[in-house]
This record gives C-alpha cells, structure tokens and sequence, in this order.
C-alpha cells in the first residue's frame, strides 16, 4: 500500500537575520541570500502491506510529521519515490480544512465533500460522527467556539466516517480526555480488524506498541531501528 524508497527532503533556512526591505533588496540582488539547507529527512526506506499498523516514534524536529505529509502528498520529497496505492485520510493537524466560522455540521459536510463523498454517504455519517464525538449537542454552534478537546473529538469523527483505506495519524491521540483517547484506541484497533492500513505518529511507545504491527524510530531524519 505504501513504499518510500530513499526519500530525502531538505528545508531552506535563513543564516542571517534581515529586518527591512532594503537589506532583502541587497541580500536578492547581490545573490547573498544567506540559506542553509536542512535535511530534515535522508534516504528513508519504508514498505508498509496492506491492512498493517506501523507506528513512527522519535525526539521532536526528527522528520515525523514531515514523513506523513510525504505520504499524503502533501509535500513532495526532494529526493527519492513514493508510491501510495489507495484512498487515504490523514489527521495531520486536528481540524484541518475546517472553517471556524462554519457550525460544527457545515464543517462536517464540507470536508466529506472534499474527500470525495456523496451528499447521500455524508448523510448517512452525520449522526454517527456526533454520536462518536460526544457533541449531538453542539452541532450548531460555530467551530471558534469549540474547546480544543472539541475540535478534537469532531476531527478524529469526521476523518474516520470517510471509510479510509490508509489512515495517516498524527499525535491526534495526544489531545483529549482519557476517556475519548481510549474510545479512540479501539476504534483505531476496529479499522485495523476491518483491513485500514495506518501510520500512527506518536511519543508514546505504550500507545504504538498496543495499535501497532511494527514500530519505527526515526532521528536526525533517519530510521535507526524497528520493531515489531
């Protein structure tokens, strides 16, 4: 389902503080740009079969989410291939595409629709995804006005219902009470049952090594070791 074959991907940063137009102007014509390429990810290797779990793990600024957003193709490696065979989900930032001036039931419409869902199919969910996120009762009120741990829940619902054959998650589990996280956990392990294919990113090895087939562990942009 997912094959990344030596994927390198380098950021640009700035060596030198410019604080006014003039000194861009300078540093533009002059070619002294002063950039220093930062490898975030080099040479990552990673073959993932259809219906596994891997977990990513590692410090913070060792290339995990950047890893995650290679495979949604969200960004694109500087290096490398990557093939992804199927429909993915990622749940890369809680509440991403969701508009916060929109009700909770508008944003959940609206992002059924971008993932390819027809009126009826997102219909159908609706109920389901509040009943899961524990919000029947707020699904009319402005996503600005949801509490963190309320974004939260409506995002992990709603990116779930869309029936995903691979599932990207990003430390989602981290944010939310207890109860929510472990009714997460086993909805994680149904997709699982179901066939779902999932790249769980997390720092909590006690969470990868319940979820997951195979656990990473990716520093300095590498991946060192795994287990499984």
């Amino acid at each position: 389902m997912i094959r990344l074959e030596n994927v390198s991907k380098k950021f640009r940063m700035p060596s030198e503080k410019r604080c006014t137009l003039f000194e861009e102007i300078v540093s533009f014509i002059t070619g002294k740009r002063g950039y220093v390429e930062f490898w975030v990810l080099k040479n990552v290797n990673l073959s993932i079969r259809k219906g596994e779990v891997v977990g990513i793990t590692g410090p913070n600024g060792s290339g995990k989410s950047t890893l995650l957003k290679i495979i949604a193709g969200v960004i694109y490696p500087d290096e490398g291939r990557v093939e992804v065979l199927g429909k993915i989900t990622p749940i890369l930032e809680l509440g991403i595409g969701f508009n916060p001036e929109l009700t909770a039931l508008e944003n959940v419409r609206l992002y059924g629709a971008l993932m390819g869902m027809s009126r009826k199919d997102i219909e159908r969910k609706i109920e389901e995804i509040f009943r899961f996120a524990e919000l029947e009762k707020f699904r009319k009120m402005k996503l600005k006005n949801y509490s963190s741990g309320m974004y939260a829940r409506l995002a992990f619902a709603t990116a779930i219902a869309t029936e995903p054959e691979i599932l990207l998650i990003d430390e989602v589990l981290a944010v939310g009470d207890t109860s929510f996280q472990k009714k997460c956990i086993a909805k994680i392990k149904e997709l699982k049952n179901n066939g779902t294919t999932m790249v769980v990113v997390s720092h909590s090895i006690d969470l990868l090594k319940e979820v997951c087939d195979k656990i990473y562990l990716l520093r300095d942009g590498r991946i060192y070791s795994e287990s499984s």
